[in-house]
């Protein structure tokens, strides 16, 4: 085994002075390793203000795969968390200048990065994000596994390791915060860190007194925000707060100051007992909550210096109040699902009628793959697609998502189709090609598809059969309307033969539950092409009214005939279903359904809006989920017309209108969840969940303590960093609402996190 980052380089750092800690693997977070497992090191503070010992050291070294930190006080670090690099080179250049040309720069996502100092005497971090001095109180990683990059922290011009600390550039608050001052003017508003503005005058008619009312008050800092506010700022609404309430305000700035990621508890406490404010106080409060959205209610007195009266004394200025700061934000409506005529439209109906809990939009995407992998082989558009689909119905547990495949594995039995269908797991990368050489239209009904989808997609801990699953269903699917050539062997003894498949027709429908399917995907499923092939169907209503009456039920026979001329090719019934067999040998030249003028032209618009949304979403994720609309289009039209005639099939303008509707609403919702959802490491995907628990509240938001008991699969360290990073970005609010006892945290997800 590899030795681990501190087996490697702690020796050398303790000996050149620099104070250090575990880190704890996958992580940039200081963690402990006992009885087998890794936690978190809550005191690790400690090892700021002693040198490490050689006892710990010791330890530290047979921890597995521990990574490096350095503990910040005497060394004093600049985080330029930039991601423009001629911008981050900018400001490190600034740095050089203002600081030291330090010879310690240390690289873990470019073109952000990290340069090293030493302080004459240890100060605290001071945060003005994207920008962060990193002193007392505080860590970085020298040593480890980046969580984003998977590769090591690169240090260009050598490590830590090599130097003495003594060595490096000495520096001293003043000069840093000159430093961050001159910095922050050279990036652009759009970068640079939240700050509240206050107009000179509040007018309109609201009370100039320094003096409000405690009610007043806390329901307007309520909305004002602190997401890791700049410093001054922070120091502004003390001010206000204090002018306004005097001492009777500490526990409201304490609970405010709370919010913010950086708040340190006895610092605040300390700050609030200095602060003496002269000519600033309610005003300054009242102003920036109803700049946030704040709206008093009428009976609410503003003036602690008045008495209290009736009429509101701010009626003007509040007249002037936005109704509410989310209104106008744009949901995905919900869709107008229609049937088309034919056997599309009478299989989905048959299903949602025989249903205790009917789901249309499942069985719709269940009825089309099941038609699909009945014209396997035996239809084609005019550009050679075919019928083969990949369809994913999403449902919470006990929704009745199980019945449609229920009911296609009762209609194949009865009609004498058995043989399109596969198993009900795939096992293999290898099993699935030889169950498509075996029978090459082969529809495959997969329960639990999101746990299936979890390890196929996870090339690092899942084995290789299993990840060549989605591999060979990625390569199927594009080989559809060719030749799909197999595996060489370098053994070819009869049992290791290459094994080719004539124009297989794979249709691949699963059900599966949200928090399963989203968690399983990566960012990489979405860039290389994998889930964009994939129809996602989620129910709008995941617990329709239950039918409590249906039970037993026999399929119709006109249904039945309507399958089996499906699967002959619109030829007669009678006689052996043509077309099952193994490899080339069942090749067939497929029927090419015409397409209406009309329908051409609705597809030609369907490619320029493509093109020009592809235009707009260089660059993103969307862009494969887009590019495969028209073709996901297309094949849906080729199902519904010949469901409708298999003999005498033709695409109509109908068809490309109901297909490309189903079609982009499905994308848009995938396009949606991606961005809701799917993350490409552990610290995106909690960021992510933990705004999405906080978006379905709703308006009403979440206290502290009911955000708690929903995100128990953090740690508080791991909750608190994503809140801050939640609220700096702007994604969340936090408000503070009366209670019995004290204000109250409440948590809502803001417009920009909404989307």
């Amino acid at each position: 085994m590899a030795a681990s980052f501190m087996a490697q380089f702690g020796g050398a750092l303790v000996a050149n002075g620099w104070p250090i800690l575990p880190i704890q693997p996958g992580t940039k977070k200081p963690g402990r390793y006992r009885s087998g497992f890794w936690s978190d090191y809550p005191d690790w503070p400690r090892h700021a203000t002693r040198a490490t010992t050689e006892n710990e050291l010791a330890i530290w070294r047979e921890w597995p795969d521990a990574g490096v930190g350095i503990v910040c006080g005497t060394v004093v670090a600049v985080d330029i968390d930039l991601e423009v690099p001629e911008l981050a080179s900018a400001i490190e250049e600034l740095a050089r200048e203002r600081l030291g040309d330090t010879p310690l720069r240390r690289i873990g996502r470019a073109p952000k990065r990290l340069l090293v100092y030493r302080a004459t005497e240890p100060f605290r971090g001071i945060r003005r994000a994207p920008l962060e001095i990193l002193g007392e109180g505080q860590q970085f990683v020298a040593h480890a596994i980046h969580p984003d990059t998977g590769r090591p922290y690169d240090w260009p011009n050598g490590p830590p390791a090599d130097r003495d600390l003594s060595d490096l550039p000495v520096v001293e608050r003043a000069a840093v915060e000159a430093f961050l001052d001159e910095a922050i003017a050279m990036l652009p508003d759009e970068v640079k860190p939240a700050r509240l503005s206050v107009g000179r005058s509040i007018g309109d008619g609201i009370s100039t007194s320094r003096e409000g009312t405690r009610e007043a008050i806390a329901a307007a800092l309520a909305y004002v925000p602190n997401a890791d506010l700049a410093y001054d700022d922070w120091i502004r609404v003390g001010l206000a707060l204090k002018g306004a309430l005097g001492d009777d305000g500490t526990d409201l700035f304490v609970a405010w100051s709370a919010q913010s990621g950086k708040d340190e508890p006895d610092f605040t406490e300390k700050t609030w007992a200095g602060l003496k404010p002269e000519r600033i106080g309610a005003g300054t409060i009242y102003r920036l909550g109803l700049d946030a959205g704040w709206k008093p209610e009428p009976a609410l007195v503003l003036d602690g210096a008045t008495p209290r009266r009736e009429t509101h004394p701010a009626a003007a200025m509040l007249a002037k109040v936005q109704a509410d700061p989310r209104k106008g934000l744009a949901p995905e409506p919900p869709i107008q699902l229609t049937m088309p005529d034919g056997l599309v439209g009478e299989l989905t109906e048959y299903m949602v009628s025989t249903a205790r809990r009917p789901q249309p939009l499942l069985s719709l995407g269940a009825s089309l793959c099941a038609i699909g992998a009945l014209m396997g082989r035996r239809f084609r558009t005019e550009s050679n697609l075919r019928s083969n689909l990949y369809v994913v119905g999403i449902a919470d547990s006990g929704s009745g998502k199980n019945h449609s495949r229920e009911i296609i594995n009762e209609l194949f039995l009865e009609a004498g189709l058995v043989e399109y269908l596969g198993g009900n797991k795939i096992a293999s990368g290898a099993g699935l090609l030889s169950a498509l050489y075996r029978q090459p239209a082969l529809l495959l009904q997969l329960d639990e598809f999101g746990m299936f989808l979890s390890a196929a997609a996870d090339r690092r801990r899942s084995p290789r059969h299993i990840t060549e699953i989605l591999d060979n269903m990625t390569e199927l699917y594009t080989a559809a309307g060719g030749v799909y050539f197999g595996a060489e062997y370098a053994n070819r003894d009869g049992k290791n033969e290459r094994r080719d498949i004539n124009q297989p027709c794979l249709c691949v429908y699963g059900t599966t539950t949200p928090v399963h399917f989203w968690s399983a995907l990566k960012e990489a499923n979405v860039v290389d092409g994998s889930l964009a092939r994939f129809l996602i169907m989620e129910t709008e209503e995941d617990y329709p009214e239950e039918i409590v009456d249906r039970g037993i039920r026999s399929a119709p026979s006109g249904l039945l005939d309507q399958m089996r001329r499906v699967a002959m090719g619109g030829a007669s019934t009678a006689g052996n279903l043509a077309g099952l067999g193994s490899g080339l040998s069942t090749g067939v030249e497929p029927v090419t359904v015409p397409m209406a003028s009309a329908a051409k032209e609705v597809f030609r618009s369907l490619g320029a809006d493509v093109t020009r949304q592809l235009r707009e979403a260089r660059g993103t994720t969307r862009t494969a989920v887009l590019a495969r609309i028209a073709e996901n289009a297309a094949k849906l039209a080729l199902i519904v017309a010949v469901g409708r005639d298999p003999e005498r099939p033709r695409i109509e303008a109908g068809d490309a209108h109901w297909a490309i509707s189903l079609t982009q609403h499905c994308s848009r919702r995938t396009m949606l969840a991606v961005d809701r959802h799917v993350a490409d490491n552990d610290n995106e995907r909690h960021r992510k969940r933990v705004l999405e628990i906080i978006r379905t509240a709703g308006g009403g938001g979440l206290t502290k303590s009911e955000l708690v008991r929903k995100t128990q699969f953090l740690p508080r360290r791991d909750r608190d960093d994503v809140l801050a990073d939640l609220a700096e970005t702007g994604c969340i609010a936090v408000r503070m609402v009366p209670s019995a006892t004290k204000p109250a945290a409440v948590f809502v997800a803001t417009e920009a996190g909404a989307g």
